[in-house]
């Protein structure tokens, strides 16, 4: 029996630019073959608001400053900026014999969980991907899949600065409310606040198990 290759976990840094990431992913997508390892690219953005292919332009409200990509993920208009941890997770989906459906729960359920670790409880909504603590949003997702080899993956809000929600409807859904892990936690601290902590703890749940 063939063994999976282990996967590499990426730092990229803050205030990456969405254009160029975006590119690479798809650059290292139609490179990839069967042996290549699953990579998780962990960062934030410079800000942004990004159009999803199924994105309808009455949900930006007023971008103002903050440029507007059409990305090929799927979902509608969310934001990405500085404070927001974004992790790409470039994942072969048929090698680990997974449909989107069941990389969409796991992904929920390393947000649910990480929270939970720190004392916060989440749920997902039916029809409505995400994570939620609450009637607020914490968490966004949005993939992308070619021939069974995923990109693009979740944002999950951290410590940030939301204003820039209102100047959309968040997902395609008026009114949306966010919130974001400073706020729901007691005593915050910058242990349970790191972008590269968080994010690895989601790779480790994501990957419990693998090779």
């Amino acid at each position: 029996m063939s063994v999976e290759p282990q996967s590499v976990f990426r730092d990229l840094g803050i205030d990456c630019d969405y254009v160029d990431i975006a590119q690479r992913m798809v650059e290292f997508t139609q490179a990839r073959d069967a042996d290549t390892p699953d990579e998780y690219w962990c960062l934030t953005h410079a800000p942004v608001f990004t159009q999803g292919l199924n994105g309808q332009p009455e949900h930006l409200l007023n971008p103002g400053p903050i440029p507007v990509i059409t990305s090929d993920r799927g979902g509608q208009v969310t934001y990405h900026g500085p404070g927001q941890l974004v992790l790409y997770t470039l994942v072969d989906l048929a090698r680990r014999k997974l449909g989107v459906r069941d990389w969409v729960i796991m992904l929920e359920q390393s947000v649910i969980d990480v929270l939970a670790m720190n004392g916060v409880m989440a749920e997902r909504r039916s029809g409505a991907p995400g994570v939620y603590v609450a009637e607020a949003k914490i968490a966004a997702l949005g993939l992308k899949v070619r021939q069974g080899r995923c990109y693009h993956g979740l944002s999950f809000n951290i410590d940030m600065d939301l204003t820039p929600f209102d100047r959309i409807n968040p997902c395609g859904i008026a009114r949306l409310p966010v919130t974001q892990l400073r706020d729901e936690l007691i005593v915050p601290s910058d242990a349970s606040l790191s972008i590269d902590g968080i994010g690895r703890a989601l790779v480790q749940l994501l990957t419990a198990g693998r090779a």
